[in-house]
């Protein structure tokens, strides 16, 4: 397959087919996973970046529904999206890899769209535990989580207020409900603004990866973790074919 993303990264660039493994949440990743064992129940991880961060949204999504013995979750996905990024072709190519049926995983990932930080803030304070209660869901995903609070017309100091409430809440809710939360987030590095909110959302994360670009393609770097040092891995991006990252 040669499925191609709006933002260029060939899916069988970062795709791994499942493989047995005792992995809470692998990325399915296999040269990541070598050395980032995965999500745990109970983590808030944010990944910084794009535009590998959305294409790993949509991989987790998929993945939490494997079993656990595939480095899954067994899970239902809420998936909730604050920068209208959703794709449901790309979705369904990654299901496809993993020799499932699009429809079925589609139907297993429960999307609310918010527009505005008001819609987010609302999604988080008010439904998300009741949607998580409901489905027995451990994995939630919040896209583009700093996006909507950047708009114009929401006053400075009211949005921090609520996003460093929201953040919190967050966390209580992935340590409450023993459900792993992943978030993305790209930076805006001539917005203090933007750096502000990234403070909160950085400071309040119990797992940070950061995605840059390197000479050799992507440098991953791990910034937080409850066990392990930050460290920085190159790798190979869309130069490379998906052998090199599938492993035996």
């Amino acid at each position: 397959m040669s499925y191609k993303f709006s933002f260029g990264i060939p899916l069988r660039t970062v795709i791994a087919l499942p493989k047995e493994t005792n992995r809470v949440l692998a990325l399915g990743i296999p040269k990541l996973d070598e050395v980032f064992h995965g999500f745990q129940r109970g983590d808030f991880a944010v990944l910084v970046g794009r535009p590998l961060c959305t294409l790993l949204l949509f991989l987790l999504s998929v993945r939490c529904q494997l079993p656990f013995r595939k480095g899954g979750l067994n899970s239902r996905a809420v998936y909730i999206d604050g920068g209208n990024r959703f794709d449901l072709y790309a979705v369904s190519a990654i299901a496809q890899e993993y020799g499932l049926e699009p429809r079925a995983v589609l139907e297993k990932i429960l999307i609310s769209r918010a527009f505005t930080a008001h819609q987010l803030t609302e999604l988080v304070f008010e439904k998300l535990e009741q949607i998580l209660k409901r489905h027995r869901s451990k994995f939630v995903v919040i896209s583009d989580i700093t996006e909507l609070f950047l708009d114009r017309d929401v006053p400075k100091t009211e949005g921090r207020n609520i996003f460093l409430k929201m953040t919190h809440h967050l966390s209580e809710i992935a340590s409450g409900r023993r459900a792993v939360i992943v978030t993305s987030y790209t930076p805006r590095p001539y917005s203090s603004e933007s750096l502000f909110l990234e403070s909160i959302l950085l400071g309040r994360a119990s797992i940070v990866i950061r995605f840059n670009e390197s000479q050799c393609g992507l440098k991953f770097t791990l910034e937080e973790h409850p066990n392990i040092k930050p460290y920085s891995l190159d790798v190979p991006s869309n130069a490379v074919t998906m052998d090199m990252f599938v492993e035996d």
